[in-house]
């Protein structure tokens, strides 16, 4: 793709086009606006939205987004910086997830957002309800009693956010983590619920989560937090377990991207090379057959592997075709022989039952997986 060369990504009327020109920036892309006509400028069929060829694949999946003219998303850049959110509980593995997203930030001059939820105690005290269950509000001693949880609870919370943020500094001081500037945030509810809420309103350019071993995982498949953000979120996610390959995201080297074979692997692609624009990474295009070609689609991958080699120049490329139905037991072969460092899954979206009855691949890999993982909504 040629570096500077503009093209026309859409045809807006003025309001439009500025709307879109506005959530286009806030993702890092220059946009330029054109009036369609140009012999009579006074007289408007409409705006051109133009944007350089380079830039395509980021705001292709920009716009392709359904919900990307909603109210949520009709916001203004601040001051232009991007943002990273950091879940947190206070757990070894999401700890070592917020050091990981620090050097990250740091990388790309982003923000740190760290989110710390609790649970309102009256869902834990109606969660064990049977269908047949009568509910009922008590308003007297227990309702108090209810009250003075959350109080302590959200009490409790702030103050093991403020402690964390002390241990942040003094590892700043001590040149563990790199200086970023961070805020913070205590919020009462679920703790999916909140990541996702927040993620569809503030639209962080990154998602770093912690996560267990995958012999815990197993055992909490149902309640993992992260399986839910992963299956539901519309942003990039980084899942960080307790003891990564790693030390820091610079020692990445061996990748396994999963290709569908689609123009979705394109802009995810591309947008691992956005996360990870300096660094020689070794990654394999794994491919997965679809159902309707089962033993797979060598020149599709063939094609996919010649576009990569001439637009990601710093990386280096190689193909391998897996089977339809052991796509996990290949993957842990392949892990064998090269020591995989991250996973990079593109995630398409799904509603709930499809989620239900057909989770992702990302949401398979993370319970049978102790490797980070790179999720990427397309």
């Amino acid at each position: 793709m040629q570096e500077d060369r503009l093209i026309t990504i859409a045809i807006h009327t003025y309001e439009k086009a500025h709307e879109l020109k506005n959530i286009l920036e806030c993702e890092g892309v220059k946009v330029t606006l054109q009036n369609v006509n140009l012999s009579t400028p006074v007289v408007s069929s409409g705006i051109r939205v133009r944007i350089r060829e380079c830039d395509l694949p980021l705001a292709l999946r920009v716009i392709e987004n359904i919900e990307i003219f909603a109210p949520a998303a009709l916001k203004e850049c601040a001051d232009g910086s991007a943002e990273i959110l950091v879940p947190i509980d206070f757990s070894n593995s999401s700890k070592q997830a917020c050091f990981m997203a620090f050097r990250i930030a740091s990388a790309h001059k982003a923000k740190i957002k760290l989110l710390h939820t609790y649970v309102d105690p009256m869902l834990t005290n109606t969660a064990s309800l049977q269908l047949t269950d009568a509910m009922t509000f008590d308003t007297s001693a227990d309702a108090v009693m209810e009250i003075q949880e959350e109080k302590e609870l959200n009490k409790l919370g702030n103050s093991q956010m403020k402690e964390f943020e002390t241990l942040l500094r003094d590892k700043m001081k001590d040149g563990v983590i790199p200086p970023v500037i961070f805020s913070s945030e205590v919020s009462e509810g679920l703790p999916e619920e909140v990541i996702t809420d927040y993620a569809s309103t503030h639209h962080p350019m990154l998602i770093v989560m912690g996560t267990r071993g995958a012999n815990r995982q197993s055992r909490d498949m149902l309640g993992s937090v992260t399986a839910e953000v992963l299956d539901s979120c519309r942003s990039s996610i980084f899942t960080v377990p307790e003891s990564p390959r790693f030390k820091t995201v610079a020692d990445i080297r061996e990748v396994v991207y999963f290709a569908s074979s689609r123009q979705q692997d394109i802009l995810a692609l591309d947008a691992l090379y956005r996360i990870f624009p300096e660094q020689s990474l070794s990654v394999t295009l794994a491919s997965i057959p679809s159902k309707k070609k089962p033993k797979g689609d060598a020149e599709a991958l063939g094609n996919l592997k010649e576009y990569c080699v001439k637009n990601y120049p710093a990386y280096a490329f190689k193909a391998l075709q897996l089977s339809q139905s052991n796509e996990i037991e290949e993957f842990k072969v392949l892990d064998n022989q090269n020591k995989i460092e991250l996973i990079v899954v593109p995630t398409p979206h799904k509603n709930i039952f499809a989620r239900l009855f057909n989770p992702s691949l990302a949401h398979k890999l993370l319970f049978h997986s102790d490797i980070p993982m790179l999720s990427i909504p397309v």
